[in-house]
């Protein structure tokens, strides 16, 4: 009986343990990003918070310097109209391009701009079907 109790509470230690790293890993993991429009709108409130946007690269604005890994560029909404600048430091990520989808995790900074820990570049999702001889799509 005492060799059942003894494995109930190691067995019942051993699930908590468990489902308190399952908590809290899915707790950090799981953040809500928000859209350029979101963080306009209210962008003294998230001063100095860190955050993802979600945005697209501007056109025209990026300016890479491949000797101090500093990059800056302005993320705008989809439509390409408002935006906010961008500053990181760190290695270019492959897709980075203008007019490429990203996804910038970070500290929304009192001058206004973004200083960015982390770039996530999403996959071009413009894939067609081609074009067969007979002008039908396969």
């Amino acid at each position: 009986m005492k060799k059942n109790r003894r494995f109930l509470v190691g067995a019942s230690i051993i699930v908590a343990a468990v489902s308190y790293l399952v908590y809290t890993g899915i707790r950090e993991t799981s953040v809500y990003y928000l859209t350029i429009d979101e963080l306009l709108s209210r962008r003294e409130a998230v001063a100095g918070e860190g955050l993802r946007v979600a945005g697209r690269v501007g056109a025209k604005s990026v300016e890479w310097n491949p000797a101090t890994l500093d990059l800056a560029f302005r993320l705008a909404n989809f439509d390409d109209n408002d935006g906010v600048p961008v500053k990181y430091n760190g290695v270019l990520p492959d897709m980075f391009a203008e007019g490429r989808d990203v996804i910038v995790e970070g500290t929304y900074g009192h001058d206004g701009s973004l200083h960015a820990r982390t770039l996530l570049t999403a996959c071009p999702s413009k894939y067609e079907a081609e074009v067969g001889a007979d002008g039908a799509k396969e």
